[in-house]
């Protein structure tokens, strides 16, 4: 049987167990109780040029620790790009107070799609704490963060461009460009790289069809990767080129406006024009027209000029020249001609014809 004092202990033990679960810690309580912290920053803050990355940081800490991994609930804000890209926080501790804290840094990655104001509102973050009695889960909150892209002057006359600390454009043939002939295939290549900003971003490109000469775009290849925090953007475009008929064909000159972040400049990257020059073609040649007509009027009057001067050699030779002389000479010459109208084989092999 309880005796009374052992009662009335176990009551109290009770009635302090009820009062702790009634007074079960959450997340805003350690947060009204200095215990749990949120806060958050963009960078830059000011001078924003739409599509530029704006670091949108994120700091969780508490002087407990963290039992879980945060999660986030991003908005969908028009004209803004929100993308968590990192996988996993920095973790930190700071000594606040004579007291260790536990620090999360989360970064997320915010894109302003065009020139205006933008308002970035609370983003809620699910965090989980142990505390003393277990562990607290639940959700805190960023403060409000408004945010303003404006166009450069430099880039007025721009419709699309690159807000990048580096960017580069460059483009190769996988063939000579000498010697075209229908019936070849060239495959050029484009690449657009450029660091804090994504794939996705980089300009798009479309191919100018020419009468004789296919295009045929491929679909880009995208890839982001992060080495060492720097997060470099790739873009490549494939364009395959068949040659059907000989002429001359230009691609045109390309440019790509660039805002360079870091000197805070407009630059235009060039993409030289491309002029190829196809032959005739694989099969046999054949004379145009045009060359025929010239060709002819061409022998004609070589012709007449090797008859004209036979004939004045003949008239200076029949009025100079003895007239026995000449004689002897023309007869030696049909002479001649007669003799090489002979066959040149043996009599036997090839026996003389009746002259006609």
């Amino acid at each position: 049987m309880i005796r009374p004092s052992n009662m009335r202990a176990i009551l109290a033990t009770v009635l302090i167990t009820v009062s702790w679960a009634a007074q079960a810690l959450t997340i805003k309580d350690l947060q009204d109780a200095g215990r749990l912290s949120i806060d958050s920053s963009v960078e830059p803050a000011t001078g924003i040029v739409p599509g530029q990355k704006i670091h949108l940081t994120i700091e969780l800490s508490t002087d407990r620790w963290f039992s879980g991994g945060s999660r986030f609930s991003l908005p969908d804000v028009p004209g803004l790009i929100i993308l968590q890209t990192e996988s996993f926080a920095n973790n930190a501790s700071e000594n606040r107070d004579g007291k260790n804290w536990v620090v999360q840094r989360w970064t997320l990655d915010v894109y302003a799609q065009r020139e205006g104001q933008f308002v970035l509102p609370p983003i809620a973050v699910s965090v989980k704490v142990n505390d003393e009695q277990g562990e607290v889960q639940g959700q805190l909150y960023t403060r409000e963060i408004a945010l303003s892209a404006l166009q450069p002057t430099a880039l007025e006359a721009a419709q699309q461009w690159v807000a990048a600390p580096k960017y580069e454009v460059r483009q190769s043939f996988d063939r000579s460009l000498e010697g075209l002939q229908p019936g070849d295939a060239i495959e050029r290549k484009i690449y657009f790289v450029a660091t804090d900003v994504m794939a996705m971003m980089l300009p798009t490109f479309s191919a100018t069809q020419h009468q004789g000469l296919a295009a045929y775009t491929q679909p880009p290849q995208l890839s982001n990767v992060t080495n060492r925090g720097i997060a470099v953007a790739r873009r490549t475009e494939t364009i395959s080129y068949m040659v059907e008929t000989q002429g001359t064909y230009t691609l045109p000159a390309l440019d790509y406006f660039w805002w360079d972040t870091v000197n805070e400049e407009a630059t235009v990257l060039s993409l030289p024009a491309v002029t190829m020059i196809v032959g005739a073609g694989l099969g046999p040649k054949t004379e145009s027209t045009l060359a025929k007509i010239f060709e002819m009027p061409q022998l004609s009057l070589r012709t007449l000029a090797y008859l004209l001067a036979s004939v004045l050699a003949l008239a200076l030779l029949y009025r100079s020249a003895p007239r026995p002389a000449l004689m002897r000479y023309l007869k030696t010459a049909l002479s001649r001609l007669r003799q090489l109208r002979e066959p040149a084989l043996p009599a036997h092999l090839n026996p003389p014809q009746p002259r006609k």
